[in-house]
């Protein structure tokens, strides 16, 4: 029995488990009515594409602020009032929902006010899982996290594609709801006691946004992984694409769609039970190629077949694969960083997955456009393989990572 068995979690750390679970619950149940009622009002996968484009935009800008914030702030408070800010916008899609809406500008501009919200939110939710662990658990804790996360992706699409058949409004009005009971439950979460920064001005929080990216760049390891995620899934970001295969390939409606997108969630999920269970501690580099490139074979196959089950199946298989990735990578990023430059960190984490999934989701779109919907899908499975060639080139201290011991800093 190891010392990570014998410790327990701590309460605050597991509030703010099922505050990651209210949270993906409603932003992942949301984005799928979002894409469904955007797909059924023009009918162009483009339209999908620059959804997850509007997704992304405030993400990629604000970055570098959010990231300070977060290290200079407390991050609960920080989480609070974005979560509140992402319930606001919900609230706004509700009422917009509710008033039989005929033009989709308004949907991408609250989204945009929802990517803004979701720009705060990411780093400093990162980075205060860390920050209430004993250091002992965090891969535990990061491996239960991402249960959370993929309970999330079950349980949103199939909840949220019911209660759109009810009313095509009731989804966001849900939404609204489990956000604010987020926020309301990150309120009562004690301190952490991390260090904080303590210099102002604008200057140095410019200063502090680029010392966080120098950071990245001098770790081979991290910016390795952060690389082979973006240009993987910016490639292989087909399930922005699910409502066109849902209806143009296997010929199914909303509660077909909202069980593809939750087989994101089964597979992910299973797997990060598993995690949890037993996390991955050796070979980590070599594993997460593996598990890379069988996510963009994958791929391939989901934009080959015409079969609802094997679809189902593939989805499952893909997002367990991409489960394993995500556990190596987020655990191995926080855990590489000190704790006073987390929050920088990981906000540029952040654009990375950011870009890694809503711009991967433009490029899916603006590809289908272009290529047609099977050889975008077809093409961003390739793609995903020659990056995964690529990078076990260039990044050989990557491919050779061992355990995670070997990425820890040297303590203050």
């Amino acid at each position: 029995m190891t010392t990570e068995d014998v410790i327990p979690i701590p309460l605050r750390v597991k509030a703010l488990l099922v505050v990651n679970f209210l949270t993906w619950f409603a932003v992942i149940g949301q984005i799928t009515i979002i894409g469904k009622q955007v797909y059924d009002m023009t009918g162009r996968e483009l339209d999908l594409g620059l959804l997850g484009l509007a997704e992304f935009a405030p993400l990629a800008v604000l970055a570098p602020l959010t990231g300070s914030l977060s290290d200079r702030l407390d991050r609960r408070k920080v989480l609070g009032v974005a979560l509140v800010g992402e319930a606001s916008a919900s609230l706004l899609l509700f009422l917009y929902a509710r008033s039989d809406p005929t033009s989709i500008g308004p949907i991408f501009a609250i989204v945009l006010l929802f990517g803004v919200s979701r720009a705060f939110a990411f780093p400093a939710g990162r980075a205060l899982a860390i920050d209430l662990s004993p250091h002992e658990v965090v891969p535990r804790v990061i491996a239960l996290k991402s249960v959370c996360f993929q309970a999330g992706h079950i349980a949103g699409p199939v909840t949220f594609g019911f209660v759109f058949i009810a009313n095509e409004s009731l989804p966001y009005f849900l939404s609204f709801l489990s956000l604010l009971v987020a926020a309301g439950i990150v309120g009562v979460i004690p301190s952490s006691g991390v260090r904080r920064l303590t210099s102002i001005g604008s200057r140095q929080a410019i200063y502090d946004a680029l010392e966080g990216l120098r950071f990245i760049r001098r770790r081979p390891v991290i910016f390795g992984a952060m690389g082979l995620d973006l240009f993987a899934v910016l490639f292989g970001g087909a399930i922005a694409l699910l409502p066109a295969i849902a209806e143009n390939r296997l010929g199914v409606g909303a509660v077909g769609l909202g069980w593809l997108r939750s087989g994101v969630g089964i597979g992910a999920g299973a797997t990060a039970i598993c995690m949890s269970i037993r996390p991955v501690r050796r070979h980590l580099g070599r594993i997460l190629y593996a598990v890379v490139a069988v996510f963009g074979l994958g791929t391939i196959a989901l934009g080959l077949t015409r079969s609802f089950a094997l679809a189902l199946t593939i989805i499952i298989v893909i997002s367990a694969a991409d489960a394993v990735s995500m556990f190596i990578r987020a655990t191995l990023v926080p855990l590489a960083t000190p704790e006073d430059m987390r929050g920088r960190v990981l906000a540029t984490e952040g654009v990375f997955i950011g870009a890694s999934n809503e711009l991967g989701a433009a490029e899916s779109g603006l590809t289908a456009a272009f290529m047609g919907l099977v050889g975008a899908v077809v093409f961003g499975g390739a793609a995903t393989l020659v990056v995964v060639a690529v990078w076990w080139r260039w990044f050989p201290d990557l491919r050779d990572l061992d355990t995670f011991d070997e990425v820890r800093p040297d303590p203050p």
